[in-house]
């Protein structure tokens, strides 16, 4: 088994881009999911209400993410925290009132057009502390992004490739890995073989397990269109359902890092750590 795709999505529940190497912080990824757009009261905004926030496109280069959509432009932010900047309590799920850096109005007033609602855009900087709540392990120790719950997502090209014939057979479209964002994409191994690996390491990095990651409807969003549809979580229900909660579809792994340093490359092998 090797890594064959590395994901990081600077802005959470936009566009990704695709890296070759990336180093590890205590956070994840270095760059991912570091702002988040919220609302005029904090709350995260995603892609389940809002499917068009598919259509703006993130870019790294130097010190600045630029966001760019059709007919809308681009806009620049610097990706440094900013000591100086206001601090705005904001909420993800049971997450609240975590300190972010707002990243002022104009990047406020870029989003907010073309999103056509009132919304900031914020940035983790040096106030923001995000334990994990959810973890099968011990979390002491363990933070997070602005994901929704883990540091790390991992799916094989296998698991999709599965899923991919299932719909066909039906006369369904198949899918694109980007539907479900992954940070991490392996090769070389059967269908679900990330749901067997309750410890392993991948190049510098030593994962566990955090358990399978339910899918939601942003799996049915194209995310190069904004379209939506009820696959492929309708034939996903068909065969990945939780076996202790009904109203759970799984779909690839979330992982903690024990390794909180390093980094990763695509052609690292996965290799067990028992």
């Amino acid at each position: 088994m090797r890594l064959s795709q590395i994901f990081i999505y600077p802005v959470k529940s936009l566009r990704g881009v695709v890296v070759t190497t990336s180093p590890v912080d205590a956070l994840g990824l270095l760059g991912d999911r570091r702002f988040m757009i919220v609302d005029a009261n904090g709350q995260f905004l995603t892609q389940r209400a809002l499917p068009k926030m598919a259509l703006v496109t993130t870019s790294l280069l130097g010190r600045q993410l630029t966001l760019s959509a059709e007919h809308f432009g681009a806009i620049n932010v610097a990706l440094t925290p900013d000591p100086a900047a206001p601090r705005l309590p904001v909420t993800i799920w049971k997450s609240t009132r975590l300190l972010a850096e707002d990243c002022g109005p104009d990047a406020a007033d870029w989003i907010g057009e073309f999103l056509q609602q009132r919304c900031r855009l914020v940035r983790i900087g040096a106030d923001f502390n995000r334990p994990i709540l959810k973890a099968t392990y011990p979390s002491a120790g363990n933070v997070v992004n602005f994901a929704d719950a883990f540091p790390f997502l991992i799916i094989s090209n296998a698991s999709l490739d599965h899923l991919n014939n299932r719909l066909r057979a039906q006369g369904e479209e198949p899918v694109p890995m980007d539907r479900f964002r992954p940070n991490l994409v392996v090769s070389d191994c059967p269908p679900f073989a990330e749901d067997t690996r309750p410890r392993f390491r991948i190049g510098e990095i030593t994962f566990i397990s955090a358990g399978p990651c339910a899918r939601c409807r942003v799996t049915t969003i194209d995310q190069r269109t904004a379209e939506t549809s009820s696959e492929p979580l309708r034939t996903l229900a068909a065969f990945r359902r939780d076996l202790t909660d009904s109203s759970a579809v799984n779909f690839g792994q979330n992982l903690l890092h024990e390794t909180k340093t390093g980094a990763l490359s695509v052609g690292d092998a996965v290799e067990s750590a028992e």
